[in-house]
Order: C-alpha cells, then sequence, then structure tokens
C-alpha cells in the first residue's frame, strides 16, 4: 500500500481513487488490452487466410495460454523482487514485436510462432499492470479500485474486437497489425508518466514458493473454470456469427462489453460491502444461459441477448475474484498474488479455445456451445466447496465482522 493511501487512512479520511497515476495506469492497461484483444478476435481468421483450420486456430489458443502461464508465473517472482518498470517496457516491446513479425513474414508457421511471442509480451504486460494498480488503490476501497481498473478491459472489450474486424475486412491484415504495433508503442508513452510508488521488499529466491501465490489459488482455480466458457467464446463467436448469417461479431462484442462496463462502474463497492458470492453465483447463471442461446436459438436477438448476459458474467465475475485473489496480499507478494491469478485465466482460456476449436471439428457449434457451458456448473462448484471458505474470502470476511 502506498503511503499517500497509509496516510489517509491513519487520518480518517477517505482515499482517493481518482489520481493522475491510476488513470495512467488504467489507460496503460486500455492499450494492453486492445493490442491483445484486437489481434485475438481477428487471428483465427488470419490462420483460415493462410490455410488453416478452426482446430489449428484452438491449437494455438491453447498453447499461446501455455506460454503464458510458464511466463506468468516467474514474471510475478521478478515483480515480487521489487521489479516494476522493466518488466512492462518488456512486454509492451514484446505485443509490439509479435504483430509486426505477423506482417513482415505472412506465412502459418510464422504467425502461429509470433502468436506466441505475443503471449510471453501479454504475460509480462498485464501482471505488472494488475500489480502497479495493485500498488496504488488503498485497501479499504480495493475492490472498488480495482472495479474501476477494470473498465480499461471493458473499454478494449468494446473497442478491439470492432475494430480489429473492421481493419480487416476494410483494410486488410497488414493496417490491422500496423495498428497494433502503434498502440502498444502508446501504452510505452503513456508508462512513461507513471510515478509509482517506490516498493521496497527483501529479495526472493526463485522456488515453487515463490512463484504461487497459495493465497490466491481458491479465487484462481474458480475463475479458470469460468474461463473455459470465456475462452470458447473469444476465440469462436465471430466465426460462428459470420457462418451463420448472424449479425457481425463486432456487434456481439460491441454489446457485450456495453454491459461489462456497467457492471464494473457499480460493481466495486458491492464487493467491498457484500463479498463476491453474488457474482460467482449470478455471473455463472448468466454465461450458463448465454451458451445455450448460441446452441439453440440462432437467431438476431437470442444473440444479443447471449452477448448482454456474457458481459454482465464476465464484467462482474472476473474483477470480484481478481480482488479476492490479491486484496490480502503485501508489497511483497503482490506480484505473484496477480501473477498466480492471471495463470488460472490463461489457463482456462487456453483449454477452452483448444477444446472448442477441437468440438467445432468434430460434432459442430452447437454440441459446442452445449458442452463448453458445463465449465459453469464447475466453477460454482469450486466456489461453494473451497473458495467462499478461504481467508481470502470478502464474503467470509464480512460475515466474520457480524
Amino acid at each position: 500500500m502506498s503511503e499517500q493511501n497509509n496516510a489517509s487512512v491513519q487520518a480518517g479520511a477517505q482515499p482517493k481513487l481518482w489520481t493522475r497515476d491510476r488513470v495512467l495506469i488504467i489507460l496503460v492497461n486500455l492499450c494492453v488490452f486492445t493490442n491483445h484483444i484486437m489481434s485475438l478476435s481477428t487471428f483465427p481468421f488470419y490462420i483460415q487466410s493462410l490455410g488453416g483450420t478452426e482446430a489449428v486456430a484452438g491449437i494455438c489458443a491453447a498453447v499461446f495460454s501455455f506460454i503464458a502461464v510458464v511466463i506468468r508465473h516467474f514474471v510475478g517472482w521478478w515483480l515480487d523482487n521489487g521489479v516494476r518498470k522493466a518488466a512492462l517496457v518488456l512486454g509492451l516491446v514484446l505485443m509490439g514485436l509479435a504483430p509486426l513479425g505477423c506482417v513482415m513474414v505472412p506465412t502459418l508457421s510464422v504467425a502461429i510462432a509470433f502468436r506466441m511471442l505475443h503471449g510471453v509480451g501479454l504475460s509480462f504486460s498485464n501482471s505488472t499492470t494488475a500489480t502497479v494498480a495493485s500498488d496504488v488503490i488503498c485497501r479499504l476501497r480495493f475492490a472498488e479500485g480495482m472495479g474501476y481498473f477494470g473498465m480499461a478491459t471493458a473499454l478494449a472489450s468494446a473497442i478491439a474486437p470492432a475494430l480489429g474486424l473492421s481493419l480487416m475486412e476494410g483494410l486488410g491484415y497488414n493496417v490491422l497489425y500496423g495498428v497494433a504495433v502503434a498502440i502498444a508503442g502508446l501504452g510505452l508513452v503513456l508508462f512513461a508518466f507513471i510515478r509509482a510508488p517506490k516498493v521496497d521488499v527483501s529479495k526472493k529466491r526463485l522456488d515453487l514458493r515463490t512463484i504461487i501465490n497459495r493465497d490466491s489459488l481458491p479465487a484462481t482455480v474458480t475463475m479458470l473454470a469460468f474461463m473455459f466458457a470465456f475462452g470458447a467464446l473469444e476465440n469462436f463467436v465471430a466465426i460462428f456469427a459470420a457462418e451463420n448469417s448472424l449479425p457481425s461479431g463486432s456487434i456481439y462484442f460491441l454489446v457485450m462489453s456495453a454491459m461489462l462496463l456497467l457492471v464494473r462502474i457499480t460493481l466495486g463497492k458491492l464487493v467491498d460491502e457484500r463479498g463476491e458470492a453474488a457474482f460467482v453465483y449470478t455471473c455463472n447463471a448468466a454465461m450458463l444461459v448465454a451458451f445455450p442461446l448460441l446452441a439453440f436459438v440462432p437467431s438476431t436477438a437470442a444473440y444479443i441477448l447471449s452477448a448482454a448476459l456474457a458481459g454482465y458474467a464476465f464484467g462482474g465475475l472476473e474483477p470480484s475474484l481478481q480482488s479476492m485473489a490479491v486484496h490480502t496480499s503485501t508489497d511483497e507478494t503482490c506480484g505473484s498474488a496477480n501473477s498466480t491469478f492471471l495463470c488460472g485465466y490463461d489457463i482456462g482460456y487456453g483449454l477452452g479455445g483448444g477444446i472448442a476449436g477441437s468440438l467445432i471439428t468434430g460434432m459442430g457449434y452447437p454440441a459446442m456451445w452445449a458442452v463448453v457451458s458445463l465449465a459453469c456448473v464447475a466453477s460454482v462448484l469450486v466456489y461453494v466447496l473451497w473458495a467462499r471458505h478461504s481467508d481470502t474470502s470478502f464474503t467470509k470476511m464480512l460475515a466474520s465482522r457480524k
């Protein structure tokens, strides 16, 4: 926790959430996710243009996430040793180089290789932005602050798919990936103006206990199960729409993100005051309904309703569980707490995308949506049987105060 936040708490004043540095880190995070999501939403189309199939695109999603998981553990250890600036600079540079490589050598094998490099860059970038945000948000308003921080993801989810698909369809892949490079560069420029608080920590050895944060595991595994479903959605809903004469995938993402943004504006205070349980239950229920709508009600109205439900689901669950995973951490464990949580995000996302691609090839889209939706049931079971009883649960903490 920063000295400014400490002083505010000690003086009894309500700590401020909107400061110059917090706004800047939100904008940097917006650049990170815009670069990532505009590449993500168009990559299956790019793979097809180079002769690949949906199964290949699914495998790419799985390997992308596997690489991100492996790298993220080491990023968390690095962050817990006090490194912030170098980690984010490296991540943004790699997120710029990856799309540049796709432009320069447009072949299937090279595209896959640079997509994996993109996974490395994302691991460095969003682990660091989340940790810097955690550094500067007061614990008394932590879930609220992380909810606002998550608005960058919401805005990117709204802007990036529409931007990426429009550039791809109107101007081609070279312009699409050129814009992705420029957005990564803008993130670097914005980060240069951030005065993040100095973090004094003792140096940690690199071992299993320092790269995996045990306290964040309950929230992490709950999120992992949910992300299995969300990973399938983000990777394949645009192609599904194109093949079934539904509105453009950019419309789906736009509706989803509008709902996501609305939820995140109001989410944080509710988690701080009432706990995360309500969001775990209702968000998984919303996604459980969104997928059968795609599978069995192939109409424009059902498609739009599915997008709104998916937006509520991801918009409510991700920041609630990330706040749960991180809010009890210290300066010396904040990096590993964030990286451990984001590893669960990556594992679920990668498995969901990879298995969904195989299910589509073998069984078709309706069966895939139906099967993958069951991951939401698993997410609720993990929470009920384990996570809600952990010491990091806001719900348990608030109940003990009554």
